[in-house]
């Protein structure tokens, strides 16, 4: 690998800040206690842990009870689908979720229907963002529950959270809880839970500059959820297992740094971001943009360059030190196209062509020209293998 590389695969995960980190050593050297400890070095751990999720729970606007701390998104999507339908199927067991939600809960919900419980799978447009109307006709009085991502991972595509909830509440037929994936969406979008209106979030620290294995769930208080871990009773006995403390730590202090540069780094990003098109589009023919250029997340750029394999054209940049993806890191071993793009109605051949650039807090233009530079040798490289094919 070269000494020097251009990470443009922060949709994946970041890298961990500084003061991040500097905030997480003592937990990590000498307050190793644990929470669950009678003694002094399990005591301070403990209020610790209750200091961090009180100031998480102040940055969404929810109580300090709503939050469980899980070992990340994965877990935290796993635990509101399977939680919340388990415990709420005497009501009914019908759910609703998008076509292009990460696989946390696309499996999560497939392996739902196995247990007996219906789902539906609301379609998406060319840019991947729900249709209202479906949304709203979808809707029993059997509904119990409704899961929709904030911003999607792979094309960006931000869904109309806000216009969702308001159906569900002019809705008197049906009263479901709604959950809302916000991985990529936090440290990028407001998310206070009651403005949004929903009543389960997702959260992945790893997303934000913090640590990776740690995430949270919240939930509104007045709503039942039954566990998916069980042990030692920790987060109430609804999320068993020693709590991860540094990480923990190292969540709340990434989420204070992620709002204090939010709206700055945002317009940063946009910028960047269009201007790395527009490079793209001037110096690579036959390029399309993957999702919404409007409701998009700022640093999101999924292309699909015509004639050139995605998974071929990211191990060649790889060589060159640029980092780059095909799509979700969760399912990079999988060798069919992304979900995603085929349900936004992509060309199969556009699909398997698809590559995703996600800027970060440490991209400059330097980076961007220089990649933009890279790119350009190994599309023709790869083009010309093909063409002699």
């Amino acid at each position: 690998m070269n000494n020097k590389y251009i990470f443009l695969d922060n949709a994946s995960t970041t890298p961990i800040d500084q003061k991040v980190l500097n905030a997480m050593m003592p937990y990590l050297k000498d307050k190793y206690g644990n929470p669950s400890s009678l003694h002094r070095l399990g005591r301070i751990n403990k209020s610790s842990i209750e200091k961090s999720r009180q100031e998480i729970a102040q940055y969404i606007g929810s109580e300090t009870q709503e939050i469980f701390f899980t070992s990340g998104g994965t877990e935290s999507d796993n635990l509101a689908i399977f939680g919340i339908a388990r415990a709420n199927k005497h009501k009914g067991k019908h759910i609703i979720v998008s076509c292009i939600e990460h696989k946390a809960i696309l499996d999560s919900s497939k392996k739902l229907e196995n247990e007996g419980f219906e789902v539906t799978y609301l379609d998406v447009d060319k840019n991947g963002i729900i249709s209202l109307d479906q949304f709203r006709s979808s809707l029993r009085k059997d509904t119990i529950l409704v899961s929709i991502m904030y911003a999607n991972n792979e094309i960006g595509t931000i869904q109309p959270i806000k216009k969702i909830s308001e159906i569900l509440r002019e809705n008197r037929d049906a009263n479901p809880i709604f959950h809302c994936d916000a991985c990529q969406a936090t440290g990028v979008l407001p998310i206070k839970v009651k403005e949004l209106g929903v009543d389960a979030l997702t959260v992945s620290a790893s997303k934000i500059y913090g640590p990776k294995g740690i995430g949270f769930l919240y939930i509104n208080k007045k709503y039942s959820f039954e566990p998916i871990i069980y042990g030692g009773g920790q987060e109430r006995s609804l999320r068993s297992g020693t709590e991860n403390v540094a990480g923990i730590i190292g969540f709340a202090k990434a989420i204070q740094i992620s709002e204090q540069k939010r709206i700055s780094e945002n317009v940063r990003l946009t910028k960047l971001r269009d201007y790395f098109i527009l490079q793209i589009k001037k110096n690579i023919k036959d390029v399309v943009i993957n999702g919404s250029l409007k409701n998009r997340l700022p640093n999101n750029l999924n292309v699909s360059i015509r004639g050139v394999e995605g998974e071929s054209l990211v191990l060649l940049l790889d060589e060159k030190g640029v980092f780059c993806s095909t799509g979700s890191a969760c399912s990079s071993i999988d060798l069919n196209p992304s979900h995603v793009l085929v349900k936004i109605g992509l060309p199969l051949e556009l699909a398997h062509c698809s590559v995703r650039f996600t800027l970060g807090r440490h991209t400059r233009k330097s980076d961007i020209d220089h990649s933009v530079k890279l790119l350009v040798e190994c599309v023709d490289k790869i083009r010309s293998i093909t063409t002699i094919k």
